[in-house]
């Protein structure tokens, strides 16, 4: 094997969402001055990699170049993969639907680690909830990984959508087509619409969450009133730099997520074969502890919205296909407030997980690796242990969960259940919390007509 760097170079980064990147492995790979030259330098081949429309406006247009030892196209016919991880369509009330759909609160406790060998990133990947499709890029899956072995002479890529990895437990060792990626639990990861990319697994099992959009790419949201500086800033997301591998003569396997099924190929040397590359469609990373958080610091409990790190738009405006939010640990000020998140019933459909720590609307029963699923207009919010808390506490300042992390990924879809996710047959049905209801049941009534005052807590309610 060769490879293009020495190994204290292999997780080098460039900064700066969105821009135009340029790296090289061997000095003089890059062509100066043109994209397609009649010869390439180092005798490389020259592969465009376009993630949308030629014609696109140039403020979203995206687009790569890649200069490989062979072009992408060397490979065997695809070749369809039995795959019941993975569905096809989020269709429901047929007889062959993959999908069910219910409004009730769904939460979920801890996914499992796989208990046998061998289970790698794509084998270990099972689609949750979803809606829309992937063929008429309108839509998204949400995923979950759970594995216990790297991916070897492989690699992974999806025809559909864009993947937002959210690592939960370990650290995920990603080698994409254009660089490698070192992400750890408390960042993510966004791997782009075609891009290939092979994931190990430096700290053993892992386990996380996936989010792929069909439609648009995630982008940094608008700041409004806020201003030119705040939330994720563009100067912290990190681009991988070339690294290349020569390695020819034995069996690789490419995977392909197309339409909601697996297909493969095989051929005889590494798809990780590029020398320079240089554009602006390319895998990243972000450290979600970086954020700037923006809070309330006078009164009431602001919108999530304020917490959005990236968002995938819809053609509605102001309106996501996909958020990915974030409920970091922070200051807790607002005074008169009731502080945790407020009752709610949304046009939006939220889902959530726990990367850390616990989150702050719930006193017990949401777990890290877990997550929740609150659909488009199903009420949810605080369950009555919290609420008491809250109503009764001193509002001094907090710190809230300087240990925890939760994320919500909230989408403008209403969100068909895969069978995974609800049979308890299979590792995700196993996991439903059957009497996540209940933690509603005991909210008391406090209302009195004649006692503007009432007292929250109290042993005595009014029945």
């Amino acid at each position: 094997m060769a490879s293009g760097t020495t190994t204290e170079q292999v997780y080098t980064y460039q900064q700066g969402f969105g821009n135009s990147h340029a790296s090289e492995a061997l000095p003089g790979a890059l062509p100066i001055g043109q994209n397609s030259p009649q010869k390439v330098p180092y005798g490389l081949y020259a592969e465009q990699v376009s993630g949308t429309a030629f014609t696109a406006p140039r403020a979203e247009n995206q687009r790569s170049w890649l200069y490989r030892i062979r072009p992408s196209v060397v490979h065997t016919p695809f070749e369809q993969l039995p795959n019941a991880n993975v569905v096809r369509s989020f269709d429901v009330g047929r007889p062959d639907s993959e999908c069910k759909s219910t409004p009730n609160q769904l939460r979920w406790s801890p996914f499992p680690l796989p208990t046998h060998g061998g289970i790698d990133f794509v084998h270990g990947m099972h689609t949750l909830c979803g809606g829309g499709s992937p063929s008429t890029r309108n839509g998204l899956a949400i995923h979950i990984y759970s594995a216990n072995a790297d991916m070897h002479s492989s690699a992974f890529y999806s025809s559909d959508g864009e993947y937002l990895i959210v690592p939960q437990q370990g650290r995920l060792d990603i080698q994409t087509e254009l660089g490698r990626l070192m992400v750890e639990p408390n960042e993510i990861a966004v791997i782009p619409r075609g891009i290939r990319f092979a994931v190990r697994l430096p700290d053993g099992p892992s386990r996380g969450y996936v989010l792929e959009v069909f439609g648009h790419h995630f982008e940094l949201p608008e700041l409004g009133p806020i201003g030119a500086n705040g939330l994720a800033n563009a100067r912290d997301f990190l681009y991988p730099t070339a690294y290349y591998e020569d390695k020819e003569g034995g069996a690789y396997t490419i995977v392909n997520k197309y339409q909601g099924q697996l297909f493969h190929i095989e051929q005889g040397h590494s798809p990780f074969d590029v020398v320079a590359w240089h554009g602006n469609y390319a895998p990243y990373k972000y450290d979600l502890r970086k954020f700037c958080t923006v809070n309330a610091v006078s009164y009431d409990h602001l919108d999530p919205s304020i917490f959005t790190v990236l968002t995938a738009k819809s053609d509605t405006p102001g309106t996501a296909l996909a958020d990915f939010v974030i409920f970091p640990p922070r200051w807790i000020v607002a005074e008169n407030t009731f502080r945790p998140p407020y009752y709610h019933r949304n046009c939006m459909s939220e889902f959530m997980g726990l990367i850390s720590g616990g989150y702050d609307a719930k006193a017990e029963g949401f777990w890290p690796g877990g997550a929740s699923l609150h659909s488009a207009m199903t009420a949810h919010g605080p369950d009555r242990a919290t609420f008491e808390k809250a109503s009764t506490e001193e509002l001094t300042p907090v710190k809230l969960r300087p240990d925890g992390l939760a994320f919500m990924f909230e989408s403008s879809l209403m969100l068909s259940l895969t069978n995974w996710a609800l049979d308890p047959a299979f590792d995700g049905g196993k996991m439903v919390q059957k009497d996540y209801y209940k933690c509603w049941q005991g909210l008391h009534k406090y209302f009195d007509p004649n006692n503007k005052d009432v007292t929250y807590g109290a042993e005595e309610v009014k029945k």
